[in-house]
């Protein structure tokens, strides 16, 4: 990458500060702290609340006329954050420089509040449940599409961890629009659970219910022996002979699609 260019004049500017003050705020917390990767990750967690602990940029500049043109609504708060540091130390700190060359470390949602939100007894949305997912990318996209369709939230069962960086990547940080936690199967909040599954009944013929799990198996194996057991309901989507599978995000929006089509998601 190279060196960014500065307009001097610009209000905006900023000239690069000593390092290691927030180098050294970013390694103390990154232990336990939300890694925001890029510009739009940043915007969206501070559009839904997120506590930002420390925020890096190498083109302070660049980043801020990003925030005119796509997220005013956030420009000031990223303006009083964001510190430019050198390309060197900003990639230092990120597991993959982002184009963007935006970072920030932001405060984990409290995980009973979570809770209490997927469990909610009178939920306006649908929970969406991955059943042993694999892939951390298409997990993220997940979390993005039940943050625009306004589900109640995403739980993941098995050994991936939601929360992942490069899940929150993925997701480009609106893990802090929903609710989003790990949980085993015997943990799952309560409600009619629809499982997605070929030997399902044709979901165009169903209304799902606001307050249903919708379950999605990995790509590989399906849903396993115990969601299968759970589930009150067996789903299929509409799927040309001899195709044997969609991609997990693309049936997650299929479900979701056909949830708000047929009632749910508000305008």
């Amino acid at each position: 990458m190279t060196d960014p260019v500065h307009d001097p004049s610009a209000p905006t500017a900023q000239s690069p500060v000593d390092p290691v003050e927030p180098v050294a705020v970013w390694r103390r917390a990154a232990p336990e702290a939300v890694l925001l990767d890029g510009f739009h990750a940043l915007k969206h967690a501070l559009r839904f609340g997120a506590e930002v602990l420390v925020a890096v940029t190498a083109d302070r500049a660049a980043a801020l006329a990003l925030a005119d043109g796509l997220a005013a609504d956030v420009r000031d708060t990223l303006a009083a954050l964001l510190t430019e540091i050198p390309y060197a130390a900003y990639a230092s700190l990120v597991p993959r420089p982002h184009p963007t060359a935006v970072a920030a470390l932001a405060v984990r949602p409290d995980r009973a509040g979570n809770l209490a939100k997927l469990a909610h007894a009178t939920r306006t949305a649908p929970v969406v449940v991955l059943d042993q997912p694999r892939n951390l990318g298409n997990a993220g996209a997940v979390v993005r599409l039940a943050a625009g369709f306004g589900a109640t939230g995403v739980v993941t069962t098995g050994t991936l961890d939601p929360w992942h960086p490069t899940v929150v990547r993925g997701g480009a940080g609106l893990h802090f629009a929903t609710a989003v936690e790990r949980l085993t199967v015997d943990e799952l909040p309560s409600g009619p659970l629809f499982a997605l599954d070929p030997e399902g009944e044709d979901i165009r013929s169903l209304k799902l219910p606001d307050e249903a799990l919708l379950a999605f198996g990995s790509e590989r194996t399906g849903l396993t022996s115990e969601l299968r057991a759970r589930a009150d309901h067996l789903v299929a989507l509409p799927m040309r002979p001899q195709v044997s599978s969609y991609n997990l995000a693309t049936s997650v929006a299929m479900t979701l699609y056909h949830w708000s089509a047929t009632g749910g998601a508000p305008a």
